[in-house]
């Protein structure tokens, strides 16, 4: 059973399951806990955070030697999908359904790209920062539910050490690990790398869908995916289908829709390509508060008028005198 926790915005959705044990703090067995991420890098579609937790000695012969979890970018995609079919319908006899715990959280191409383009100085909300908070809340959701969490394993957003250092004083009570590459070093994060690519994968596919892409999926070329993929590819800048496509249909004011992080070098750079290629230049003007017009700004006070311009006013606006310049000096 899974609950479902959509935003109000509709642009960020979590998912999670159970956790295995009595939801006391403390309780149950003690527990290691993997998290990774799916679509950092794309232009299209969300970036996807995944954990999945599990007791510590089931954690090597259920997910390595029985159902051959790895680094979900060396699965196939019809393996992907086996493995998260296999963890979510209930069983009585599966482990891998009624021991194990997993939770995602999406954040939508419009969130990223609001973040990072926060106006005002030092207002952005960098990828790195908004992968570090939806870790720790993913993290502190388990901790919420009372499983008893030993080990963390994390695939590293940056410099590991820092990385580390950081969840250690947020989480001090258990023993973090991260590493790059995490997701073929350790189980717990290879089952959640798979959980975030296949949500990913499943997110994509609703988008170009909610566009009217039904009739243009194709099927992956030999050696490719073994399912069928939208007509957009990946989502990545470095796949043509990507950037070609986003040409194609690039509209000359919006550009592209909710699917695309504006935030991406590669969208601002097809938005503002010259040569009649890009989209229309709009300027925005300064617009003046209809309430305040007649109010003078602070600033107005320590600017002169030029020498020409006649002064308007009463009679009391010059009742001292008028300023004079340095020349008259």
């Amino acid at each position: 059973m899974a609950e479902d926790t959509p935003m109000a915005d509709e642009n960020t959705i979590a998912l999670e399951t159970p956790a295995p044990g009595p939801p006391k703090p403390t309780a149950g067995p003690p527990c290691v806990l993997g998290v990774d991420e799916a679509g950092r890098g794309p232009v299209l579609g969300p970036m996807v955070y995944g954990i999945f937790f599990l007791p510590l000695p089931l954690s090597d012969p259920l997910l390595r030697t029985t159902h051959h979890f790895d680094d979900s970018k060396v699965l196939t995609p019809a393996v992907r999908s086996a493995l998260m079919q296999t963890l979510c319908t209930p069983s009585t006899t599966e482990l891998l359904h009624t021991s194990c715990g997993w939770a995602i959280s999406a954040l939508s191409a419009r969130d990223i790209g609001a973040g990072m383009l926060r106006p005002g100085p030092g207002a952005a909300y960098n990828l790195n920062a908004q992968a570090m908070d939806t870790t720790v809340a993913l993290i502190q959701a388990v901790y919420d539910a009372g499983v008893n969490i030993k080990e963390i394993y994390v695939d590293t957003i940056g410099p590991p050490a820092t990385y580390q250092k950081k969840l250690e004083r947020v989480f001090p009570t258990a023993m973090i690990t991260v590493a790059k590459k995490a997701d073929s070093l350790y189980p717990s994060v290879s089952a959640a790398s798979v959980c975030a690519k296949v949500t990913r994968d499943a997110a994509l596919e609703t988008l170009w869908r909610a566009r009217g892409g039904e009739e243009d999926v194709a099927e992956g070329g030999e050696g490719a995916e073994e399912e069928e993929t939208p007509g957009w590819g990946s989502g990545y800048p470095s796949d043509g289908r990507c950037t070609t496509w986003m040409r194609g249909n690039m509209h000359p004011v919006f550009g592209w829709g909710a699917e695309c992080r504006f935030s991406w070098g590669t969208a601002k750079d097809m938005l503002e390509a010259s040569g009649g290629k890009g989209g229309v230049k709009v300027e925005w003007p300064v617009v003046e508060d209809e309430d305040n017009a007649d109010m003078h700004r602070m600033t107005d006070f320590f600017v002169a008028a030029p020498k020409d311009q006649e002064r308007e006013g009463d009679e009391l606006g010059t009742w001292f005198g008028t300023p004079a310049g340095l020349e008259a000096f």
